[in-house]
């Protein structure tokens, strides 16, 4: 039996890995908020993702070193899954998401990512041909009105543009979910924090070399203000999320944890109505809790 003690440090311990969880949660839906401040100087996608996989990748790269001397080589075979899965869970996602971020509002991109499990859903029962139950279909039904809501109120504001940024966030919460169904045996065999680490790592290297591809080198060249924020789209919307979801993963487990993260979408919300004058109308309001409701239907799903 369990001593008074023992049950008290146990919540104890839980309650800080649920704090872990939603704080993490709100520092990661916050990137929309910072980008959107970013684009205020005249910056585009490439240059804006660009600062931030800079300004993270010495993080990342001294983590990944770490976890090569720790755990030694990877095999070639094992390499080349993680620049794909580099490429296209957090480089790919990553362009995308920011530059949809310039058409949509901050709200909308936060809600249409908060997607990805369905897309996850979707895919397996199309092509890895998994079955998918009644609460399912219930639950992507009830996401995607919600979606639907949202799109239709942003589109009366925003014009054609909103179709366009919300087809390339579509996008971004597409190929994250892709990542999401192929890291499953990596995780498996190398751990989270070593293949985050080194996809990540990736990821930074093909941002950074887009720009050199695509932009002059003179756009480097910014306020200073620019380089503020990416330092805090870098490390407290970038570095800090990833792994305090790994801790509160560690504390409470992957369903509490995404469960926690619905929180994000809330918050996206009042924050870009705090920060940058986004308004928030009932139509918004109640595609964000339909939205949240499918997802929470999809994560009380017995497995």
């Amino acid at each position: 039996m369990p001593t008074e003690q023992s049950r008290i440090l146990a919540r104890r311990h839980y309650l800080t890995g649920l704090a872990i969880a939603l704080v993490g949660a709100i520092l990661f839906s916050t990137k929309a908020i910072v980008a959107k401040l970013i684009y205020r100087y005249n910056v585009d996608a490439v240059t804006l993702i660009c600062f931030r996989m800079a300004f993270s990748l010495p993080i990342f790269a001294a983590i990944a070193i770490w976890q090569m001397h720790k755990s030694g080589s990877l095999s070639k075979a094992d390499r080349w899954r993680l620049v794909a899965l580099g490429l296209v869970g957090y480089y790919l996602s990553s362009f995308l998401d920011f530059l949809g971020l310039q058409y949509i509002s901050a709200g909308l991109e936060r809600l249409i990512l908060f997607l990805t499990p369905s897309f996850v859903l979707l895919i397996s029962a199309f092509f890895l041909k998994r079955a998918v139950s009644k609460l399912e279909w219930t639950a992507l039904l009830v996401s995607y009105l919600g979606i639907v809501l949202v799109f239709f109120h942003d589109l009366k504001l925003g014009g054609e543009y909103v179709m366009l940024g919300s087809a390339l966030v579509l996008g971004a919460a597409i190929s994250y979910a892709i990542y999401l169904i192929q890291s499953g045996q990596l995780v498996q065999r190398l751990g989270s924090l070593r293949l985050v680490s080194y996809a990540m790592c990736v990821s930074s290297a093909a941002c950074i070399g887009q720009f050199f591809i695509l932009r002059p080198a003179s756009m480097l060249v910014q306020p200073l203000a620019v380089y503020s924020l990416s330092v805090v789209n870098a490390v407290m919307c970038t570095v800090l999320p990833v792994f305090m979801t790994m801790i509160a993963v560690k504390r409470i487990g992957a369903a509490t944890a995404s469960q926690a993260g619905m929180i994000g979408p809330v918050s996206t919300l009042f924050l870009g109505a705090y920060f940058i004058g986004e308004p928030i109308t009932s139509w918004q309001l109640a595609g964000t809790v339909l939205v949240m409701g499918g997802m929470y239907l999809l994560s009380r799903k017995k497995t």
